[in-house]
């Protein structure tokens, strides 16, 4: 079972049409959307901060979301993929957002709606990632705007897969 703990009083609201793997962990302030997914080894951790998901988020197996003790929640639109072993920290993403696997995302960032952050990428603190931008590299920065065909390719494909591959487990 996974392991979905209260802290300080306050329990994860996780919806029925969820779905969070055995192995994976989510305490504290966290209030996730309508069929959003969890992923093994997954790790949302709501203990210092609020933690706010939308609808159709997964996160991706090894992927961290943490905050920061009174100063930087992490609010995270509808339909994000956040990749394998991300990590993803007091900060803002916004609707359609791809987050690459093994990408790391700081305090105070921003990442605006229709956006890429490729694999490996490291936003550094209070970075600001334009809507309808991919963004590469350590310390990341803008290599291109997005392509419609990118937005339902690869972010709108994923979330959607996602949803899928949970279902599997809901059998």
């Amino acid at each position: 079972m996974p392991v979905i703990l209260p802290v300080k009083g306050v329990s994860p609201k996780i919806p029925d049409n969820c779905f969070v793997a055995e192995n994976a962990t989510v305490v504290g302030d966290v209030i996730m959307g309508a069929e959003c997914s969890v992923w093994f080894s997954a790790v949302i951790r709501g203990d210092v901060n609020y933690i706010k998901m939308g609808d159709k988020v997964n996160v991706q197996d090894g992927a961290v979301i943490h905050a920061t003790y009174n100063t930087h929640p992490t609010n995270i639109g509808n339909n994000v993929s956040i990749g394998h072993n991300a990590l993803v920290h007091g900060c803002t993403i916004h609707d359609n957002v791809l987050v690459g696997m093994g990408s790391i995302i700081m305090d105070g960032c921003v990442v605006e709606s229709n956006s890429i952050i490729a694999a490996g990428a490291v936003l550094t603190q209070n970075t600001k990632v334009e809507a309808g931008s991919i963004y590469a590299g350590i310390p990341a920065k803008k290599i291109k705007d997005i392509s419609k065909e990118l937005i339902s390719g690869e972010i709108d494909r994923i979330a959607n897969n996602y949803i899928k591959y949970s279902s599997w487990f809901k059998e």
